[in-house]
Parts: C-alpha cells; structure tokens; sequence
C-alpha cells in the first residue's frame, strides 16, 4: 500500500507541475517497481545516458565528448565567474576608499571625480539600483495607507 501510494504522488506531482519524473523502489528481497512520465528509462535516459544497444561504441564516444566539452565550458565559466569577483571586489573597495577619503559615511555619497572610469560605470549601475529599491519602497509604503484606511471603516 504504502509503495502505491508513493507512486501516486509522484504521478501527482509530474502532473500538476507538468515535469517528467521517476521513481524507482526495490523491495527487501531487491525486486524493483518503477514509475515514470512516460517511461522510466526516458526519464533516467535524460539525465545519465544508459549504454547504448547497438554495440558500436560511436554513441559513447559522442557521449565522452559531449561530457567533456561541458566540463571544459563550466570551468570557463566558473574562471570568469571568479575573475569578474575579483575585479568587482576591486571597485568596491576602490569606492569605499574614496568615501573614506571624503569624511562621508556612506558609499553613494562618495566624490564621483575621484572615481576611474570602471569604478564609475559600476558606481552608476549600484545607484540606479539603489533609486528602484527606494522607489519600489516608498511605492509600497504608499498603498499600506490606503489599505489601513479601508480596513478601519
């Protein structure tokens, strides 16, 4: 009962949220049951691809290939990922300089002359992000009023 069950909602949960799933459940005496979106081996085939039938070896090759290249392109990306953390960290500690520099206490009230070019273009960026977020509160604080307003009478 409780393994039904268990396949119910997995079956459930593939339908409600319209995704492909698998569930796979062996038995104390290690007999498997299986339910799956369409089919277990679809499932499982997507995210670790079985042995192929035909014998060949040219699928696994592709696959090694295939594999290899997303390895190498994710440690790409993890490299510019760092650099661009490093160099970020860079213009926000040159930043925090100049807010030193100029006796204010906080980052957007820092002297943009004293900045570089790079550290300008990010300085631009943080305070037209930093107007959305006050923008985006005072809006809220604006509605609560009215709806304080209306909940009172």
């Amino acid at each position: 009962m409780r393994k039904s069950g268990f396949f119910k909602k997995a079956s459930e949960l593939s339908l409600l949220y319209g995704v492909r799933g698998a569930v796979a459940v062996f038995s104390a005496t290690d007999k498997p049951s299986a339910v799956g979106a369409h089919s277990v081996e679809l499932v499982i085939s997507r995210f670790a691809p079985l042995p192929s039938d035909g014998g060949g070896g040219g699928d696994d090759d592709r696959d090694r290939e295939v594999m290899e290249a997303t390895a190498r392109r994710a440690k790409e990306t993890g490299a510019r990922v760092a650099e661009e953390k490093t160099r970020m960290g860079a213009v926000g500690e040159k930043v925090l300089r100049v807010t030193a520099a100029g006796g204010v206490r906080f980052w957007w009230q820092a002297d943009a002359e004293a900045l570089g070019e790079e550290e300008l273009r990010e300085f631009a960026r943080k305070l037209h992000r930093l107007r959305g977020n006050v923008r985006h509160h005072a809006d809220k604080l604006q509605v609560a009023p009215a709806s304080q307003r209306m909940t009172g009478l």
